[in-house]
């Protein structure tokens, strides 16, 4: 936050379960006003859109809808693995929608009405340069890399970063999904995996004014799983 006292409105995506949830609830315990977004109800927010963000036309009108938010953080995502040779396409298009298409509706739409100290914070992965049996989604992932890359040179100017947390492992739902039977989860070095609320408090801090010239970057928070 600046310290100045006004709310400030950040929009979350993926924010009734998961690492969305636990940004969403840190940032409204550090006043922000919370706007949650996800298919299901977000409690943690100030307020709740019930959206399909693999629907395009729906994200367009929510984007349509949030113009003025101060910061947006797309945490929304999921996983579907196979190894190469029983890829399905089906699979890497409905990722990509989420992940990647999702992103780009929303950041299209707010940007342009961010003025200094507006943020953009995706949640990519720290599998987005590969990783065997994920490569739909570690496609999807470095999509979101790049265009986080892209959108910070483009906003630096105008006092407005873009950043991505590329978590390893992170204690939610998504570790025992089915989808992910193919390619299971790897403990991090440390001894466990990484918790919700370590990736909120990053991402609290990346969003705060203190972060103002942290921008452009794929920021890890592995647990050594990089080392």
């Amino acid at each position: 936050m600046s310290g100045s006292g006004e709310t400030r409105t950040v929009v979350v995506t993926g924010a009734a379960s998961g690492i969305g949830a636990a940004i969403a609830a840190r940032l409204a315990a550090e006043g922000w006003s919370v706007v949650g977004v996800d298919r299901a109800e977000s409690k943690g927010s100030t307020a709740s859109r019930l959206v399909d963000l693999a629907d395009e036309a729906a994200v367009a009108r929510l984007a349509t809808s949030l113009r003025g938010a101060d910061a947006l953080v797309h945490a929304a995502g999921f996983m579907r693995t196979a190894p190469l040779g029983e890829i399905d396409l089906a699979d890497g298009d409905a990722m990509w929608a989420v992940h990647v298409r999702a992103l780009t509706v929303l950041a299209n739409g707010l940007a342009p009405s961010m003025g200094a100290g507006g943020r953009i914070l995706a949640i990519g992965s720290r599998t987005s340069a590969g990783a065997a049996g994920r490569s739909q989604y570690t496609a999807c992932k470095a999509a979101v890399t790049g265009l986080i890359r892209s959108w910070a040179m483009e906003l630096v100017a105008r006092g407005v970063t873009a950043n991505v947390i590329a978590p390893a492992a992170t204690e939610t739902g998504l570790l025992s999904a089915p989808s992910r039977e193919s390619a299971p989860p790897k403990t991090p070095p440390m001894g466990r995996f990484i918790r919700p609320h370590e990736v909120a408090a990053y991402a609290a801090f990346i969003l705060s004014r203190d972060a103002d010239a942290i921008t452009g970057q794929e920021l890890l928070i592995c647990g050594g799983a990089s080392l």
